[in-house]
């Protein structure tokens, strides 16, 4: 959800940078006063007014365009044609420049790329992307990235004859001859479940309708668990279980949630011994377990949903550890043992701290990894299992996004990350816990000439309206003169706790080599500065972002 989320935020970003450079390089020119397509040579569509009452909580106010919500309607689709075509001409005069920055854009894309490859049940997993084709090609290597490759699923060729096509994903069976994924051909984020052989290449004939898009393997190799969405609201909203060979309609269902503001997921612990069910809500969870061995037992409730208690759980040995706001706003680590999880028998392993948000954990056989945010910036911290001892991980720069990684395995030292800035293009590490030493695997390539030496980043601290001290990340071309000269894109998003991370972007070398300074408000309602800056943006706080 994370990735997905930030690839929005992106997209968001790149759109604004490029209306910028169009308005300055459009008035910079003086073609507002030489073209005859001018903003007064043709007049801006006008929406009607038709007033619908909307009442809610008591309260009814008048909504004059509510109208424009009607996808059938014929004078919606007429109005939106209108809008097109007013904005193509009064873009006309920066076409030529509009063709030149996509040429730039593109042009620093490697069109033929790999992913690092991770290891997960003996095979190492990759991606794929080759020139000229638009979708990924999903592989493996048994064993060793010297074995043979095994082409999992090519969905350049699944998708011809689609307008459009995506793969949700895949998840390998235990025994490593199946997979499952999830398929959209109309982009209504409803996937169908298929199935494979690996051993022969054919499809199996189990299809499975509306779903999340991602099926769980319990540890028989051959019954899954997939999440149901409803149909109009696209809320997952039951898990269902289904053995292969079986006839779809003939599935179990396992859980339905009846509360409208949960979502459901399912999924499996890194030990691989349980299954769980999450219900999640915005202030609130529930967690269900069964032990992925014995598919047909029942789920167990974890700690029963509260008003603003929010946890999340993973299993080592006979524990469940579980990330919790119980009494702790910015979030603790606790344990608790497998057959009694109460939040009354949840032991404390990482405290609450009143200037540090727990964000993530990730469990090995010799290490517990914490991802913490603290100052507005993500720290990864390695403590030892067996003395206690602790570091975090050094990365050099003022402004940075640092994540965990896939880390499927749990016996190993080494850890996965990612990492990137303003100037950093997202690279690839791998950390080895015991001799603290980080190996990078790989860094995006920038084509078109990108020297990071070229550009200067910083963080600079903004007080505002209240007296509170706000983060910005500057990012400018070096040799930049500071004195107020310079355009200036300023971003920010604050809500739903999500934190914005001062990560690189090709886009926008487009406007850093055009003269502009790009900045990144880490404004309240994110979480950067911890779960209080979080709830200082919301509600009745929403002013403050």
């Amino acid at each position: 959800m994370k990735r997905t989320f930030f690839d929005r935020m992106k997209k968001a970003q790149f759109l604004a940078a490029i209306l910028l450079i169009l308005f300055f390089s459009y008035i910079g020119c003086g073609k507002a006063e030489k073209t005859t397509t001018s903003a007064g040579a043709i007049k801006p569509p006008i929406a009607k007014k038709i007033p619908r009452e909307l009442t809610a909580h008591g309260q009814t106010r008048i909504d004059n365009y509510y109208w424009l919500n009607e996808r059938g309607n014929p004078e919606v689709m007429e109005y939106l044609k209108a809008e097109n075509a007013y904005r193509e001409t009064i873009m006309a005069p920066t076409q030529e420049l509009q063709e030149k920055l996509y040429g730039e854009i593109v042009g620093r894309i490697k069109q033929t790329d790999i992913s690092v490859p991770y290891k997960d049940q003996g095979y190492y997993h990759y991606t794929r992307y080759e020139e000229g084709n638009e979708y990924p090609v999903y592989c493996r290597k048994k064993g060793s990235l010297d074995a043979e490759e095994e082409i999992l699923l090519n969905v350049n060729e699944m998708a011809k004859g689609y307008d459009y096509f995506h793969v949700a994903g895949y998840s390998s069976s235990p025994k490593n001859d199946l997979i499952a994924y999830g398929v959209d051909t109309v982009s209504r984020r409803l996937y169908t479940l298929y199935f494979k052989d690996l051993a022969t290449g054919q499809l199996l004939g189990d299809r499975i309708l509306n779903t999340e898009g991602y099926a769980v393997w319990a540890n028989d190799n051959k019954t899954v668990f997939y999440a149901l969405k409803d149909t109009t609201t696209l809320r997952p909203f039951k898990i269902v279980k289904h053995v292969l060979g079986s006839d779809a309609s003939e599935d179990k269902l396992i859980y339905t949630e009846e509360d409208e503001t949960f979502n459901l997921g399912v999924g499996k612990t890194k030990s691989k011994k349980f299954l769980f069910i999450a219900s999640m809500q915005t202030l609130s969870s529930e967690f269900r377990f069964l032990d992925a061995g014995n598919p047909d037992g029942e789920f167990r409730i974890v700690q029963p949903r509260e008003k603003n208690l929010e946890y999340s759980m993973d299993h080592f040995h006979d524990k469940f550890y579980i990330q919790t706001n119980w009494k702790a706003k910015n979030f603790r680590l606790m344990e608790t043992p497998v057959d009694n999880t109460s939040k009354e028998n949840w032991k404390e392993v990482i405290p609450h701290r009143e200037d540090v948000l727990l964000e993530e954990f990730e469990i090995f056989n010799d290490y517990l990894v914490l991802s913490e945010r603290k100052n507005g910036l993500t720290q990864i911290r390695i403590i030892k299992w067996s003395d206690q001892s602790e570091h975090s991980i050094d990365f050099g720069e003022e402004a940075y996004l640092a994540y965990i990684s896939m880390n499927p395995e749990i016996d190993t030292s080494l850890l996965r990350f990612g990492y990137s800035s303003l100037t950093t293009p997202n690279s690839v590490y791998d950390y080895d816990m015991s001799k603290r030493e980080k190996t990078l695997l790989k860094r995006e390539e920038v084509l078109g000439g990108f020297d990071p030496d070229n550009y200067f980043t910083e963080r600079l601290y903004a007080v505002v309206r209240d007296g509170t001290k706000v983060p910005i990340s500057l990012v400018y071309r070096k040799g930049l003169e500071n004195d107020g000269s310079h355009p200036l894109l300023l971003y920010g998003y604050g809500s739903y706790g999500y934190s914005t991370d001062p990560a690189f972007s090709s886009d926008q070398l487009s406007l850093l080599d055009r003269g502009f300074v790009y900045a990144m408000a880490h404004i309240r309602g994110g979480s950067e500065m911890g779960r209080y800056w979080y709830e200082d943006g919301k509600l009745l706080n929403k002013k403050n972002t």
